[in-house]
C-alpha cells in the first residue's frame, strides 16, 4: 500500500473493482465463449487494465497534485489532439459507425475518457487562478466555455453523447461552485437547447431511444427490448437475487450485460440487497470526495477534488438511471464495475489524484 494512502478511497475502490471482476466474468462468460472461444476473454482484458489502473493510481497518489496545475495547458492540448486523431481513419477505426477508439500500435483506448479528467484539471486551474473574476461574463466566464465547447464538439462528432453529457454536467457544477453567475449558466443552457434538440430529436436512433424511454412497452420486442429485459432482470432478482452466476438475462437476452447494463445483472443475481450495497459504496466514495474537497486549503486541490468526485458520481447516476428506466438508454460505463479499460484506467487515475489531495492538501 502506498505510504499515507487514504484508506477509505483505496479500500472502497478495490472492493468495487474486485466485485466488478466477478460480475464481468459472470455476465460475459457465455457471450465470450461463443464469440472468442474463451469464457475468460473479457475478464483477462479487464484484469490487465486493472493492473495498469493500479499503477496509475499509485503514480498519481505519489505525485504532488499541484504538479498538474503547472501542466494544465499541455494536458488540455494533448486531449484535444487525441480527440482530433481519433476522428481520422489512420488512428481511429470505425466501430459500429462511430470513431471513439484511438489505436496506437497494440493499444486502443477512448480519448473521451481521459478528456474528462483533462477538463477537470483545466477548470480547477482556471477557477483557482481567476477567483471572483469568473463572475465577469466576457473576461471570466466566456473563455472556459469556448474551450469546453470545442472539446464537446469534437466528442459529439465521434459520436459519444454520454461523455458530452458527463463533461457538460461536471463543468457546469464546477463553474457554479467556483462562483459563476447562475444567469450566465442559464444563458448557456438556453443557447444549447436547440443544439441538444438537433442531436437528439433529429437523429433517428436517438429519437427512437427517447420515444422508447417514454413508453418502453410500445415495442417490447424491438426498440424497447433492451430496457424491458433490464426490467425483467431487476424484477426476477427479488430481495436476495437468483445467486451469483445464476442469472438468465445475460444468456443473449439483455444486450451488453457486462458493460452498459451490468447493474441490471447485479440486480438479478445479487438482488435488492446487492444493489443497495453497491449504491452505499458509491455514496461512501462521494461523501469522502466532498469531504476532502471541503477540507482542502488549496483552491486548485479543492476544485480538482470536487471535479473528480462529480465525474464519478454523475456517471454512476446516469448508468443506474438508464438501467432502471429513469433516463433514455445511453452507453455509459458504471465506474469500476463495467467492462471497459479506458473507463477503469481513467477513474483509478482520478482516485489517485484524490488520494494525493487528501495526503498533501490536508483534506483528510
Amino acid at each position: 500500500m502506498p505510504k499515507r494512502t487514504d484508506k477509505t478511497i483505496l479500500v472502497t475502490m478495490l472492493i468495487l473493482i474486485a466485485f466488478g471482476f466477478i460480475m464481468i466474468y459472470s455476465a460475459s462468460a457465455v457471450i465470450s465463449y461463443k464469440k472468442y472461444g474463451d469464457s475468460f476473454f473479457f475478464l483477462k482484458k479487464q484484469l490487465i487494465w486493472g493492473l495498469l489502473g493500479m499503477i496509475a493510481f499509485m503514480a498519481a497518489h505519489s505525485l504532488d497534485y499541484r504538479t498538474w496545475q503547472r501542466y494544465v495547458i499541455p494536458v488540455f492540448a494533448l486531449s484535444c489532439l487525441m480527440l482530433i486523431l481519433v476522428l481520422t481513419p489512420l488512428f481511429g477505426p470505425a466501430v459500429n459507425g462511430s470513431r471513439r477508439w484511438l489505436r496506437l500500435g497494440i493499444i486502443s483506448f477512448q480519448p473521451s475518457e481521459i478528456t474528462k479528467l483533462a477538463v477537470i484539471i483545466y477548470l480547477a486551474g482556471y477557477l483557482a487562478r481567476k477567483g471572483d473574476g469568473i463572475r465577469d461574463f466576457f473576461h471570466g466566464f466566456v473563455p472556459p466555455m469556448i474551450l469546453i465547447g470545442i472539446i464537446m464538439g469534437l466528442i459529439i462528432i465521434e459520436p459519444d453523447l454520454g461523455s458530452v453529457v458527463t463533461i457538460g454536467l461536471v463543468a457546469g457544477t464546477l463553474l457554479l461552485i467556483g462562483g459563476a453567475r447562475l444567469s450566465h449558466m442559464s444563458l448557456v443552457v438556453l443557447l444549447s437547447a436547440p443544439i441538444v434538440y438537433r442531436f437528439v430529436m433529429q437523429v433517428g436512433y436517438r429519437r427512437q431511444r427517447w420515444e422508447t424511454f417514454l413508453n418502453p412497452w410500445m415495442d417490447p420486442a424491438g426498440s424497447g427490448f433492451q430496457i424491458v429485459q433490464s426490467f425483467m432482470a431487476f424484477g426476477s432478482g427479488g430481495l436476495l437475487g437468483s445467486g451469483l452466476g445464476e442469472g438468465r438475462q445475460k444468456l443473449f437476452f439483455l444486450p451488453y450485460p457486462h458493460t452498459d447494463f451490468i447493474f441490471a445483472i447485479i440486480g438479478e443475481e445479487m438482488g435488492l440487497l446487492g444493489v443497495f450495497s453497491i449504491i452505499l459504496l458509491y455514496l461512501l466514495l462521494a461523501l469522502k470526495g466532498c469531504t476532502i474537497a471541503i477540507k482542502t486549503e488549496d483552491l486548485f486541490g479543492s476544485y480538482l477534488a470536487f471535479g473528480i468526485t462529480m465525474m464519478i458520481t454523475i456517471q454512476v447516476l446516469i448508468n443506474i438511471c438508464v438501467a432502471t428506466g429513469l433516463l433514455p438508454t445511453k452507453g455509459l460505463a458504471l465506474p469500476f464495475l463495467s467492462y471497459g479499460g479506458s473507463s477503469l484506467l481513467t477513474n483509478m487515475l482520478g482516485m489517485g489524484m484524490l488520494s494525493s489531495i487528501a495526503k498533501d492538501g490536508r483534506g483528510r
